[in-house]
């Protein structure tokens, strides 16, 4: 007869512990849930133009099971490894976004996929997380502080990949980068002088790009078509009306799962990916679409804690920048939906149809978990 070392259970909890459960039970009840919605936005519409209803609940599914891969793969690694290898990854990212130029595939006038056979590969949606990780590697190298030529040096390394991105055109994404950069230098400690500056300098930015025509003209109209929505042309905010009277017919508890009528006649266009809130408001209505949010509240809770109690300033920066990552992407994208925010094509975290978009964010928690893991030995 044998016996099970007595130290055994102990070992088991001591794992259990460096696993954070509640970060991994809050992104597989997302992802879950968005093979759901997915498959209720586009079953209807596949079935009646002769195709296989199944066809993206399959490749979801598909894109779930890599990315949880990813996810453990990139939990079990030391974090501090991405540290040396930076600049491999910067660089790189750099390559994928001025290739994309050149052999990328092209679709509803934007160029910024690679052709994989059945699959596509987005590198602007890997360039978030590769930014994170040169962002945090340079501040971590200045324990004394950053000072305007940090700033500078920072606003450049970033910006280079943000112009390239905006250049396919992917403004959503690129407003994304612009934002984890803030959030990280203020996390890093950058003077709040420097920060104003920065601001100011942005505006000014912005400003003289729309003077010089820098923005398509589709591009600004969409950005500013939510300030006043009855004065913009019915084309830029159909859109945003039809996810809107989706939401609403759901009510307080929704028209039921697979029932709703909005959703079925396809009346919301591209639900699947930027509108797939709207399938969630008119499906379980107010309380289950609230519901969704405090389960992104929780996952957004558990990366803000795992950046407070980070060993180093490495680790802190990195959840720094993927919680802005995850909690920005989340708020325009839902905002859009209700039409609070404009349209810039920002997929909600785990539930929008796409496979970079999600092996970036289980990648993304993978990170947070492995800092996790670090801090909790």
């Amino acid at each position: 007869m044998t016996y099970a070392p007595a130290h055994a259970p102990a070992r088991h909890r001591q794992v259990a512990g460096r696993l954070d459960l509640v970060l991994v039970g809050a992104t597989l009840i997302l992802a879950a849930t968005g093979v759901v919605m997915i498959y209720s936005a586009t079953r209807a519409k596949l079935a009646l133009a002769g195709q296989n209803p199944h066809y993206y609940l399959e490749r979801q599914a598909l894109f779930v099971l890599l990315g949880v891969a990813v996810m453990a793969v990139v939990a079990a690694f030391d974090y501090r490894r991405f540290e040396e290898v930076s600049t491999v990854l910067y660089i790189g990212t750099l390559f994928a976004l001025v290739g994309v130029f050149v052999v990328g595939s092209s679709s509803y006038g934007s160029q910024r996929w690679y052709p994989l056979g059945p699959l596509e590969l987005q590198p602007s949606e890997f360039a978030t997380l590769t930014v994170i990780i040169a962002i945090a590697t340079y501040c971590s190298r200045r324990p004394d502080g950053l000072d305007l030529r940090d700033m500078v040096r920072l606003v450049l390394l970033a910006g280079v990949p943000i112009l390239l991105i905006i250049k396919q055109p992917d403004l959503g994404t690129g407003i994304v980068l612009s934002v984890i950069l803030v959030v990280m230098l203020a996390v890093a400690g950058m003077p709040g002088r420097y920060l104003l500056l920065l601001l100011f300098g942005a505006t000014v930015v912005v400003v003289g790009a729309l003077e010089a025509g820098l923005l398509q003209k589709y591009q600004i109209e969409r950005l500013t078509s939510f300030i006043n929505p009855n004065s913009a042309p019915q084309s830029l905010t159909y859109n945003v009306t039809q996810a809107k009277n989706a939401i609403g017919a759901g009510g307080m508890f929704g028209t039921g799962l697979f029932k709703g009528a909005q959703t079925n006649l396809s009346y919301v266009p591209f639900q699947q990916t930027d509108f797939i809130f709207s399938a969630v408001g008119e499906q379980v209505g107010f309380v289950g679409s609230s519901l969704l949010l405090v389960v992104y509240g929780i996952l957004a809770w558990r990366v803000l804690r795992v950046a407070q109690t980070a060993r180093d300033t490495f680790g802190r920066l990195l959840c720094s920048g993927i919680f802005a990552l995850l909690v920005f992407s989340v708020f325009e994208n839902v905002g859009m939906n209700l039409g609070i925010m404009p349209v810039a094509g920002i997929p909600l975290p785990f539930l929008s149809y796409g496979g970079s978009a999600a092996i970036v964010f289980f990648a993304a928690m993978g990170v947070v978990l492995a800092v996790h893991h670090r801090s909790a030995r």
